[in-house]
């Protein structure tokens, strides 16, 4: 059974997710945990539900989904994994976080790389890779069609979509694999967003206004 924590970080309202198995084997998604308050929320609860973090993944990497990624490398000792074609997304944030007021931002490096299609697992639950772009070009989502579940970053939220307007956006890229790749699972899917409450694709199919089939 997938079980999933999610924390709201930093002034972007960012959810930051941590998704485990029966055997509290368990993964950081997206870690936008900055301030020490936000560190000590994120390990309290690792810490209480016994987990044993084995990985840190990153959907994209925009600053507000990575502010936490060297705390939470250092602190549970765990690879970095991500899609490649993000990699100098991530690269780049050093050279804006004071801009927007993170002075203190420490880069990670990535230490393995996720493929479109290969099956990723947390702990023993499998989850199927689905390469994603058009808000950042590497953004990748973790699909569990059995369950029902999809970790689903910046591309498709509750009512909207993630923005096209940073470089390596782009809207037509990202309506394709909303339509063409997401939408073709099962209605039931919560999608679990990058920002906001989870919706569902049944929903978003009917009646998302940027990307509705129906």
């Amino acid at each position: 059974m997938i079980h999933i924590k999610h924390f709201v970080f930093n002034p972007f309202m960012e959810n930051t997710y941590i998704v485990y198995d029966d055997n509290k084997e368990a993964a950081i998604i997206d870690p936008g945990c900055y301030e020490g308050y936000e560190q000590n929320e994120l390990t309290s609860f690792i810490k209480n539900e016994n987990l044993n973090v084995t990985q840190l993944i990153n959907t994209h990497c925009h600053i507000d989904h990575v502010l936490g990624n060297a705390f939470v490398k250092e602190m549970y000792q765990v690879p970095l994994i991500m899609h490649e074609l993000d990699l100098p997304v991530l690269e780049a944030v050093p050279s804006y976080a004071a801009g927007y007021g993170f002075a203190n931002y420490v880069p990670s490096r990535p230490d393995q790389f996720l493929k479109e299609g290969e099956k990723h697992f947390i702990g023993s639950i499998p989850f199927e890779v689905l390469f994603l772009p058009g808000h950042a070009p590497g953004h990748i989502g973790l699909m569990n069609e059995k369950e029902r579940v999809f970790i689903g970053g910046d591309v498709l939220f509750d009512g909207s979509i993630g923005r096209t307007d940073l470089p390596g956006g782009d809207f037509d890229t990202l309506i394709n694999s909303i339509q063409k790749k997401l939408f073709k699972y099962h209605d039931d899917v919560v999608v679990y967003c990058g920002h906001g409450p989870e919706t569902t694709l049944l929903k978003e199919k009917n009646t998302n206004p940027f990307c509705a089939i129906h």
